[in-house]
């Protein structure tokens, strides 16, 4: 953990700042450690990341599944091959201004994974702090966390520990609907937000009703699977993706059991594990969606790329 990351947090309970007592640095960062605020709760700086919970929760699928394809994702591995733009070209097409205007702003990413999209952001110009209920922040802390513009939590997202109207900008891609509470998880970030900051969020769709009962009916036996053994039966998306491709037949077999159709395999088989693994996945429409955002009072509310993606501004926006 940087020092500098202490200007921004706040404790979850009492909203008191923090000092750092017993801290072990290591390259100046913080290893160990621990943070003790007014009220005299501890929090762990453990592996150079301030843990705000004791476990990974509901979503040690996660945990497994980012530390297992830490680098997957990322654009920076992907030079060579097809996909080595894609998390660049998909965070792009879920804002609504250039990326390089990022320079010098404040952003959250909330549900971090192994830190796909803060790399993005962080080549940037930006000030980025990721947070994650998982154990996959180590995975991001592995692939950015040495870079002085990167800062990581383990945090829940419905206790998260930061100053009101902090951030310039703040997003989470396909994490919201991995909730208990999808509309609730959305509705905990935009006091974050600055006066003229942004929010862009990405939910699963509800739209594709054959799609979604059929995956709904598998993931009935597929979350009570074992992870390495799912993780197995996920590597079926390998020769599934040719199948797929075969008209009539294909339409059907997706009907059935839908795979994500990437042309890298790496890719399927991640993102086959990560549909049918998570105990929580909740579908939404763009009318459901952009109410919450009008709830929140958020203003210049725009449908973006991606299934169900909505971006606001809170007050006047910047630039």
């Amino acid at each position: 953990m940087k020092d500098k990351l202490l200007q921004w947090l706040r404790c979850p309970e009492c909203n008191a700042g923090f000092k750092v007592e017993d801290g072990q640095y290591v390259n100046s960062e913080i290893k160990e450690g621990i943070l003790v605020c007014k009220c005299k709760r501890n929090f762990m700086i453990k592996d150079f990341i301030p843990r705000f919970v004791d476990s990974d929760k509901y979503v040690s699928s996660f945990s497994f599944e980012w530390n297992t394809h830490g680098k997957t994702q990322l654009d920076s591995a992907n030079i060579d091959n097809d996909m080595r733009n894609e998390s660049r070209n998909s965070f792009q097409a879920r804002v609504d201004f250039p990326l390089d205007q990022f320079q010098g702003k404040l952003v959250l990413d909330v549900g971090c994974g192994s830190g796909r999209f803060m790399e993005i952001v962080a080549d940037n110009g930006a000030e980025i702090i990721g947070l994650d209920l998982s154990r996959s922040v180590d995975a991001a802390f592995k692939n950015l966390g040495t870079r002085a513009n990167v800062h990581l939590i383990q945090a829940d997202i419905f206790k998260l520990p930061f100053i009101d109207e902090t951030f310039d900008f703040v997003y989470s891609f396909g994490v919201l609907h991995h909730t208990p509470d999808c509309r609730k998880a959305f509705k905990q970030l935009p006091r974050f937000l600055k006066k003229g900051g942004k929010i862009s969020i990405f939910v699963y769709s509800a739209y594709n009703k054959g799609v979604v009962y059929s995956s709904n009916l598998w993931r009935k036996i597929t979350t009570f699977l074992p992870k390495k053994l799912l993780y197995c039966i996920s590597f079926i998306s390998i020769p599934l993706y040719f199948i797929y491709k075969i008209p009539i037949i294909g339409n059907i077999g997706k009907m059935v059991f839908v795979i994500p159709m990437w042309p890298d395999w790496r890719w399927r088989v991640l993102d086959t594990f990560d549909w049918y693994s998570p105990m929580y996945q909740s579908k939404h429409t763009h009318w459901e969606v952009f109410k919450w955002f009008e709830e929140e009072k958020l203003s210049n509310i725009k449908v973006m790329e991606g299934e169900v993606t909505i971006l606001g501004a809170k007050g006047e926006t910047i630039g």
